[in-house]
């Protein structure tokens, strides 16, 4: 039975060249929290902001996230031995939006060096401080897999990411 309601029927179609605006969309109907890496290129600060990210394993602790092929800092991040990653917080949207743009542009942000010189940024709501445990090919991404030296976190709502826009939560769940 269909659902008379028009509103609520799916598009539905075949993932190929030709539908990837349609794709696009579909796995934009799922929200997703938003993350800051961090890492060292050559021992000056840089960071990526991703929505890519999943814990794999508590034993060994492993995550993953996965930067853009296309990405001008895709290489910076494969090659990083290190890599913090920043469980953004809902006030932190202007700090997201700035490395969605710019990855080497650290003026004006609150941050320290971890004890590998990977920048640490404040005011997050958890952060991973991992090394490279393997990349993988994912197509026009790559999968990084972090095993997690350290990790931190505090109380706090994140920020969410959901049809290409940020958010929060709009109440308690």
């Amino acid at each position: 039975m269909t659902d008379p309601d028009p509103s609520r029927q799916l598009s539905e179609f075949t993932p190929k060249p030709g539908t990837t605006k349609a794709f696009r969309e579909a796995l934009g109907c799922f929200g997703t929290g938003v993350t800051i890496v961090t890492a060292l290129n050559h021992g000056a600060p840089v960071a990526m902001t991703a929505n890519s990210f999943s814990a794999v394993s508590l034993d060994p602790p492993l995550v993953l996230w996965c930067p853009a092929r296309k990405s001008q800092r895709h290489d910076w991040m494969v090659e990083a031995q290190h890599f913090s990653i920043h469980v953004v917080a809902e006030d932190q949207e202007d700090l997201a939006a700035r490395f969605a743009r710019t990855g080497d542009d650290f003026d004006g942000v609150d941050w320290v060096k971890g004890p590998e010189g990977v920048p640490h940024l404040a005011g997050c709501l958890a952060r991973f401080d991992c090394h490279r445990h393997a990349v993988h090919d994912g197509g026009d991404h790559s999968i990084i897999v972090g095993h997690v030296a350290h990790a931190a976190y505090r109380a706090g709502q994140g920020l969410i990411f959901k049809r290409g826009q940020y958010g929060g939560f709009a109440g308690p769940i």
